[in-house]
C-alpha cells in the first residue's frame, strides 16, 4: 500500500471521514476532437487583423466549465505545424495560438494520437511536441522516437492526491508512415497490455485510456470497439474515453465483475470546435468523470455525468464558437434550427442507450 493511502487511512480513522460525501474526490472532464479547418484559420486571421490568429473568442462561454474541473483533457487533431503555411482538410496543420487558446480555456492535457498527427509528416509531429512543451501543456500519444516513449510512459498525474495514468492510441494516421523516426501509440493490443501493466506498476491508482477509434459519422459504437472495450476493462482500466467519429455516440458504465469496481466506457464525444455541416457533427458533448476514495483509501471510479455544447459558425465579427446546450439565448439566430437538430439526435442516441451516465445540466 502506498504512503498516501496510509496517510488517507489513517487520516480517515482519526476524523471518520469515510461517506461519499466527505471522501476527497478528483473530477476529470473529456471533450472530443479539436479540430481547426480552413475557415477556422481564415477568421481567426481576419480577427487578428492578417496578421496573426484570434481565438479568444472561441471559448470563452465552455471556459468557466472546463476551468471548474481539476483536470481536463480534449484531443489535439492537427499538428502544430509552424507558418506560414498553415492549412485545413484534409493535411491539417494549425498555428500555435490555437493550442494557446485551448489552454487559456482551460485544458491541462492534450491528446496526440489520432489520424491526422502526421498530416505535415514527421516534421511536424515532431514540433507539436516541441510546441506543446513550450506551452507548458501536458500531451500523451506521439513521440520524438521509440526511445522517448518508452522513457515517458506511463504517464502519471497526481490530481487531487489521485495518482491517475493516462494512455493515448489510434487505430491509424491515414496511410502515412512515420519515415524519420516518429512513434505514435498505435492500437495494438500486446503493446496496450504491456503499457497498462507498466502504468499500473508504476503507481497509478486509476488508469485512464483514450482511445482514437470507431467509423466516422456513426452514432452507434461497432464490434470492434465494444470487442476493444472489453479488452480495456480486462486489463484493469478505469476510464475510456474514445474519439475519432465526429459524432456522439453512447457512455455506459460497465462492471468489471473480476476486480469488482465499475468501468466508464465513452465511446465517442463527437467534435469539439469545428467546420463541419452536417447536423450530427455540428456539437459534441463533455462528460465529468469523478474520482473518489473508499473508506480503505482506494481511489476508484465513482459516477459520470454529460452535458453537450453547439460548434457555431462565425456571426457579424463573432469567431466559431463553442456553446454550452445550457446557454441557447447565445445561439445566433439563424443557426438556432441547427443546434435544435443536433440536440435531438445528441439526446436520442444519450436517452436510450447511455448506461448510468445522465445529463448534468
Amino acid at each position: 500500500m502506498s504512503l498516501s493511502i496510509l496517510l488517507f487511512s489513517l487520516i480517515s480513522f482519526l476524523t471518520g471521514a469515510d461517506s461519499v460525501g466527505s471522501a476527497p474526490k478528483a473530477e476529470l472532464l473529456f471533450v472530443g476532437d479539436a479540430m481547426q479547418h480552413q475557415a477556422q484559420l481564415d477568421k481567426a486571421r481576419e480577427l487578428a487583423g492578417g496578421k496573426d490568429f484570434d481565438y479568444s473568442d472561441c471559448f470563452s462561454l465552455i471556459a468557466p466549465e472546463i476551468h471548474s474541473a481539476d483536470y481536463a483533457v480534449c484531443n489535439l487533431e492537427v499538428p502544430l505545424g509552424g507558418g506560414p503555411d498553415y492549412s485545413g482538410y484534409p493535411c491539417f496543420s494549425a498555428p500555435d495560438s490555437y493550442a494557446l487558446a485551448l489552454r487559456d480555456a482551460g485544458f491541462n492535457m492534450m491528446l496526440t494520437a489520432n489520424n491526422h498527427c502526421l498530416d505535415r509528416r514527421d516534421k511536424a509531429a515532431r514540433r507539436t511536441i516541441s510546441a506543446l512543451d513550450s506551452l507548458h501543456i501536458d500531451h500523451i500519444g506521439t513521440y520524438n522516437d521509440a526511445l522517448q516513449r518508452d522513457s515517458l510512459v506511463p504517464y502519471i498525474k497526481n490530481i487531487n492526491g489521485f495518482n491517475i495514468g493516462f494512455l493515448n492510441y489510434t487505430y491509424g494516421t491515414n496511410g502515412i508512415e512515420p519515415k524519420e523516426g516518429v512513434e505514435v501509440s498505435l492500437i495494438d493490443k500486446e503493446k496496450i497490455a504491456k503499457e497498462i501493466a507498466k502504468t499500473r506498476e508504476a503507481g497509478a491508482e486509476i488508469i485512464v485510456v483514450a482511445m482514437h477509434w470507431g467509423i466516422e459519422y456513426v452514432l452507434l459504437e461497432n464490434g470492434v470497439q465494444r470487442d476493444l472495450a472489453d479488452f480495456l476493462i480486462n486489463n484493469g482500466v478505469d476510464v475510456i474515453i474514445g474519439g475519432h467519429p465526429h459524432v456522439i455516440q453512447p457512455m455506459k458504465v460497465v462492471r468489471n465483475e473480476k476486480e469488482n469496481k465499475n468501468v466508464l466506457v465513452v465511446y465517442s464525444l463527437g467534435n469539439f470546435i469545428s467546420n463541419m455541416k452536417t447536423a450530427d457533427t455540428r456539437g459534441g458533448a463533455l462528460v465529468h468523470v469523478t474520482i473518489r476514495r473508499d473508506k480503505n483509501g482506494n481511489a476508484y471510479f465513482s459516477n459520470a455525468d454529460y452535458d453537450t455544447f453547439f460548434s457555431a459558425k462565425p456571426s457579424g465579427k463573432r469567431n466559431f464558437r463553442v456553446i454550452p446546450s445550457w446557454m441557447p439565448e447565445s445561439i445566433p439566430a439563424s443557426q438556432k434550427a441547427h443546434w435544435e437538430i443536433f440536440e435531438r439526435g445528441a439526446s436520442k442516441i444519450f436517452d436510450k442507450y447511455n448506461v448510468d451516465v445522465p445529463r448534468r445540466h
